[in-house]
């Protein structure tokens, strides 16, 4: 289900709450204690009040947090396959550039051209300077390599840019996958990526090198970003908003992601609750939260923040504690081992962590140099000293590893062998001679782990498409696709669908070539912007988004949502009319088959009248999307029982064609629908097309839990195999009726979209320009691709491309 990111306007931290009275803590702790640490089942309200509460343990009091947060841990790590285990990542620390735009008042990773010019150090670490910090790595036994940086310091700092320039690449995000590339190619590291503040096409652009990225959420107190003096003050990547919003692309990504929280930077009791309920709530919506780390903050000299305290002992145990009864026993939780004191790490393990990151045996802690980290041996006893073994992991945590090997789309396609090579079954770091073998004499199996509920139920999907196992069964198919398609019967379709590895491949390829053979080589793309008409945005400010659009390159603007009801069927005349009043010259797309039915309804008027009303205000084309799947119990399933029925949909979407609007045809797929559902879909598309002819394209979009308007028990999630079989079966069976077959680029990925676009796709849709004057106005908001990223994605396919109209003309 979709939550809206809102922060919440803390308080003052000289509001900050004394001590509450002895028995109001001793009553939430006898909660905690009677829900065994349940507290993410509990209301949120007396979650976030109990949380507030349970930070200010001390003492006996802290014991008994304690004691529910270590219980919380082990129980999830035995669930998760693993008890007694807790783990650490070997790596090498890269710090790719000491700039940064940002002037955290804390910070002395961060330096000026000034001090670096006179120290000698180059703006950016050299190509050969990062092979040979990472060579010296993988000799002393690391499988990590941590590419930390500061934020885009060209947009502060020229001698930044001048260097990019003079190297050839375009930003310093540019740089870092390329130092990546290089580090995978040459030495077998994984990257482990923390570059600060990504947009969702930069996390795209990264992933293909990175098993793992990070950033720090550090806080959601808009007050230490906002007010002049507070820690973030005068750095724009300390957003809360935004890095909450990068939190959530990565997750829309599926990027295993490490974040956390920075405590002791003057927020306050009410804003670290607030921080790890926002991280709960990003895990939740997307699954991708590998870990959260649990940071204290260490005052360091010549910093703005030299003065300020460092987070006591105990409160810092009690927010480790806090954070593990938040989160549940299903996160795992860090804590960095070398900014506590040896001594006081066994509290850390006693409040809940399971996880100690990142340990380096070569380089230091860049961003706390003045704390070293400790030898992996020590850290070994130290474990073992609290009953627990140390095991070694990858950057990417084992479940995520586990499930990319059953099919989940976690890693990129073109990473995952070289990751999981270096994994054991389970998901641990293979031959980590130093620390002995796994607890256990065999470490389970997937097949047993997936029994026993550790890993997410990707099967629905295997019991949805049968097998294609008789010899020569799939070329005798292909063959009778190839002599006339219009002849395969349904149950064939269904069989072609579940094709998997080498036929698979066969299934794509020939959809490839009748792509070829049908609309040509080139990858189409159109410039457009989207406009959320739900936002009820007054005509004279879409009007100046439309002349922006213009002003961009732009050929069309997409509308889409249900504008306020208060403001009647005016409401779609309006913005239509406002649209074109902005761009005359802009094609109008807009509406969907639901709004067309709700704004005949608000005029009172049939749809056959009120139609051609639309499409004189300036509507050229519909959205033909709602399709879902077009049967009434999926639909139930998957809206809640609010959509309208399929063939409502069908009668609606007939009636715009019938009067000169053309529309796009979808399916949503990969959720509780059969091979039998989607091959009807797309047999009630064709049959529509025969008898309008006004569909312009199909638009198959995987459905994503993370954008469900509802809970969808039992669903499961589309793999990239079921994405490339439906793009391949659907291409063949429309061919010569929808010759057009857009790849979703906003919910495959940009991989994704590739590799469909190498099995039968042709055309990439829009690339969502947000624009300066109101980027949040569009439904997709920060999902934009450039022209440079559709180019590369069809060059690295062989294929040129080209920009057409919203109806395929070519555009110039």
């Amino acid at each position: 289900m979709t939550v809206p990111l809102t922060l919440r306007m803390p308080a003052r931290p000289d509001d900050q709450p004394q001590p509450p009275d002895p028995g109001v803590l001793a009553a939430a702790l006898d909660r905690l204690e009677a829900d065994g640490g349940s507290a993410p089942t509990r209301p949120d309200a007396e979650t976030r009040a109990d949380a507030e509460v349970l930070l200010h343990a001390r003492g006996a009091d802290l014991d008994r947090l304690l004691a529910v947060a270590g219980a919380l841990r082990d129980q999830g790590l035995t669930e998760a396959g693993r008890p007694g285990v807790l783990t650490y990542s070997r790596k090498v620390f890269v710090p790719l550039t000491h700039l940064c735009q940002d002037r955290c008042h804390y910070c002395i990773f961060v330096q000026t051209p000034g001090k670096l010019a006179k120290a000698g150090i180059s703006p950016y670490m050299s190509a050969e300077e990062v092979l040979d910090v990472a060579r010296q790595g993988a000799a002393l036994g690391c499988k990590e390599a941590l590419l930390t940086l500061g934020d885009r310091p060209e947009n502060r700092w020229p001698v930044a840019r001048q260097w990019l320039d003079d190297h050839g690449y375009a930003s310093t995000l540019d740089y870092v996958g390329h130092m990546a590339r290089l580090i995978l190619d040459e030495t077998g590291l994984l990257p482990h990526l923390n570059p600060g503040v990504m947009s969702w096409a930069e996390l795209q652009r990264l992933k293909p090198v990175g098993p793992s990225m990070g950033m720090m959420l550090e806080t959601t107190s808009s007050r230490l970003w906002t007010e002049k003096g507070e820690a973030h003050f005068g750095s724009p990547d300390k957003d809360p908003a935004l890095r909450l919003r990068v939190i959530d692309d990565a997750g829309r990504s599926r990027i295993p992601f490490t974040t956390g929280v920075l405590l002791g930077i003057g927020e306050n009791y009410a804003e670290r609750v607030d921080s790890i309920l926002a991280l709960r709530d990003a895990h939740a919506r997307h699954g991708h939260v590998q870990e959260v780390i649990v940071q204290n903050f260490r005052a360091k000299s010549a910093t703005a923040m030299m003065g300020a305290a460092d987070l006591g002992t105990q409160e810092y145990a009690a927010a480790v504690a806090v954070t593990r009864v938040l989160l549940g026993p299903g996160m795992r939780v860090q804590a960095p081992p070398n900014l506590t004191d040896a001594a006081e790490l066994q509290l850390l393990v006693r409040a809940g962590i399971d996880d100690w990151g990142g340990v380096s045996p070569l380089t230091p802690d860049h961003v706390n140099p003045e704390r070293p980290w400790p030898h992996i041996e020590d850290l070994a006893r130290l474990t073992a000293e609290g009953g627990y073994t140390l095991r070694e992991r990858l950057t990417a945590h084992p479940h995520y590893l586990r499930e990319a090997r059953a099919g989940a789309e976690w890693l990129d396609d073109r990473l995952r062998d070289r990751v999981l090579a270096l994994a054991d079954d389970y998901g641990l770091a293979r031959h980590d001679a130093l620390l002995g073998e796994f607890p256990s004499s065999t470490p389970p199996t997937p097949t047993a782990l997936l029994s026993a509920g550790y890993l997410r139920d990707s099967g629905p999907e295997s019991r949805k498409y049968p097998a294609l196992n008789e010899a020569g069964r799939l070329g005798s198919l292909l063959s009778d696709v190839q002599r006339d398609s219009g002849g395969v019967d349904d149950a064939a379709w269904v069989e072609l669908l579940g094709a998997d590895g080498a036929d698979l491949d066969e299934l794509t390829a020939l959809a490839d070539q009748v792509r070829r053979e049908r609309v040509g080589d080139a990858v189409t793309y159109a410039v457009n912007r989207n406009i959320d008409a739900s936002l009820g945005l007054p005509p004279e400010r879409v009007a100046e988004l439309a002349a922006e659009a213009v002003a961009l390159g732009a050929t069309e603007v997409c509308v889409q949502g249900l504008p306020p009801t208060a403001r009647g069927a005016d409401a779609y005349l309006d913005l239509a009319r406002a649209v074109k009043q902005g761009g005359p010259g802009l094609h109008l797309h807009a509406f969907r088959p639901a709004e067309l039915a709700d704004g005949a309804a608000r005029a009172g008027l049939p749809l056959a009248d009120w139609l051609p009303l639309l499409h004189e205000a300036g509507v050229d084309t519909v959205p033909g999307t709602g399709a879902r799947i077009l049967d009434d119990q999926v639909r139930d399933l998957l809206t809640g029982g609010t959509d309208i029925p399929a063939e409502r949909w069908v009668e609606l979407v007939t009636a715009a064609h019938t009067a000169g609007l053309r529309s796009t045809a979808t399916i949503v797929y990969g959720h509780v629908e059969s091979a039998r559902d989607q091959v009807r879909h797309l047999r009630a598309l064709a049959r529509i097309q025969d008898a309008t002819g006004g569909f312009t394209e199909l638009i198959p979009m995987p459905w994503l839990p993370s954008e469900s308007p509802v809970p969808v028990p039992g669903a499961r999630v589309a793999t990239l195999r079921e994405s490339r079989a439906l793009h391949a079966v659907a291409r063949l069976m429309l061919a010569g009726r929808i010759d057009h077959v857009q790849a979703a680029w906003t919910k495959l990925g940009m991989r994704g979209a590739q590799r469909v676009l190498a099995g039968g796709a042709d055309d990439l849709g829009g690339v969502l320009l947000d624009g300066a004057l109101d980027p949040d106005a569009g439904p997709e908001q920060g999902r934009e691709l450039t022209v440079t990223d559709v180019t590369r994605l069809a060059a690295e396919l062989g294929r040129p491309v080209r920009q057409r109209t919203t109806t395929y003309e070519q555009v110039g």
